[in-house]
């Protein structure tokens, strides 16, 4: 699989086509370069009611492994069954040998999912729970982290865009969460306690969370890489006006950049002050980009420097909605994020897997690993939202619209 990734991927994250714009190639939706069909057959349950295509690095398979309405985040326990997180049904379903279980229901808006040993850590809306796990089953629930913002929090009166929290466990022991924004660019949520738009941490056991990042306008994608860093991938903002204080559907196609950050204690990624600038001239790349003021809340530059943060390590094309981030080793070390896909976009960006390369301790540049999810007149039958890496090997992907769990194998 590793040879297939370096020799069939190698720049494959946008096609180049000769004599388009910036502007033009970023808006392409073809399938990437490198890039071969693959047929998942009909089954007859809609969307798979008829053959779908993907596009995949050549020889490799897809086929549905499990059907799972409203699939979000994965992770897998210690005796290899898939957990699946669901908001939507307030329960997290545990898969093994074609059967699946319902491991912890009643709980609200439950997504994260992450393990530190024989301990499940399961991220809700207000709170994150720890379960003693053994043989598919949990018990000894403890609140560790709790008082988390959501639609019910008093102050909020029921307003809350990005409600649903991710969670991570450092190498101590740390708990690592994600609070969103509660709108586009409400600035309020700086001034909130405890503070909205935020990675928290909270020490090893549970307790008082501290803030540990800042300026995470979305930051839904949360994972801990083989050096021990916490990353994230952050769904950036909407409607950002252009250097003139214009909002322009060509500009705001491709501005701002969404993030793939590596976190440091203290770290600032600029939201709603400061965005990151995609480099679209002479070529697209989104490595190590500096921040632009945003001309709607920081004209001036007087609340917040942003030529005073640092770059933005890595990211992907504006509206990419990254969700679920995970570190593999297979295809090759790297990291696997599910691009939902945008709304805030026109034409819209597809949604895909894409894999970030491993290498001297940060990553490379996006290459696309899975696509296909989209038609031509941008009406989408799937929409991934995390891909994994199975003990088997194989990739696993979740998606919340067709409501399938993937499996991608090499012939």
């Amino acid at each position: 699989m590793a040879a297939l990734l370096l020799v069939g991927l190698a720049g494959c994250s946008a096609p180049d086509e000769a004599g388009a714009s910036p502007e033009e190639k970023a808006a392409v939706v073809s399938p990437p370069a490198g890039l071969a069909p693959t047929v998942i057959a009909a089954t007859g349950e809609t969307p798979f009611d008829q053959e779908r295509t993907l596009q995949a690095p050549a020889g490799w398979k897809v086929s549905v492994w499990a059907r799972v309405p409203s699939a979000r985040l994965l992770a897998w326990t210690p005796d290899d069954r898939l957990l699946v997180s669901r908001p939507e049904f307030g329960d997290v379903l545990a898969l093994a040998g074609g059967q699946q279980q319902t491991l912890i229901e009643g709980l609200n808006q439950p997504h994260g999912l992450d393990f530190d040993g024989d301990t499940l850590y399961v991220a809700e809306s207000d709170q994150v729970n720890a379960y003693a796990y053994r043989n598919g089953v949990v018990s000894d629930r403890k609140v560790v982290v709790d008082d988390l913002p959501d639609d019910k929090s008093p102050d909020l009166r029921g307003k809350y865009s990005h409600a649903l929290k991710s969670v991570a466990i450092g190498d101590d022991g740390a708990i690592y969460v994600s609070v969103g924004s509660t709108g586009n660019i409400s600035v309020e949520d700086r001034a909130a306690s405890p503070e909205r738009a935020t990675i928290l941490r909270a020490p090893k056991g549970g307790g008082e969370p501290s803030v540990y990042a800042r300026g995470v306008r979305n930051g839904t994608g949360l994972a801990v890489d083989p050096d021990g860093h916490v990353w994230t991938a952050v769904n950036h903002r909407d409607n950002v006006a252009d250097p003139n204080g214009d909002v322009e559907q060509s500009y705001v196609n491709d501005h701002p950049m969404e993030q793939l950050a590596r976190l440091t204690e203290g770290r600032e990624l600029g939201w709603p002050y400061c965005n990151p600038d995609p480099q679209l001239e002479p070529t697209i790349s989104y490595s190590d980009r500096p921040f632009l003021r945003d001309m709607q809340t920081n004209p001036d530059g007087t609340k917040l420097d942003c030529d005073a943060l640092p770059p933005t390590e890595q990211g992907m094309g504006a509206h990419s909605a990254p969700l679920g981030l995970s570190f593999v080793t297979l295809p090759s070390p790297g990291a696997l994020v599910g691009i939902h896909g945008s709304w805030n976009r026109n034409p819209p960006r597809p949604p895909e897997v894409s894999f970030y390369a491993w290498k001297d301790g940060t990553l490379g540049p996006q290459q696309t690993v899975l696509t296909g999810f989209q038609l031509e007149d941008g009406s989408r039958w799937g929409r991934p939202v995390m891909a994994v890496q199975g003990p088997d090997g194989a990739l696993y992907v979740s998606d919340d619209h067709a409501g399938a769990i993937y499996r991608v194998t090499t012939a």
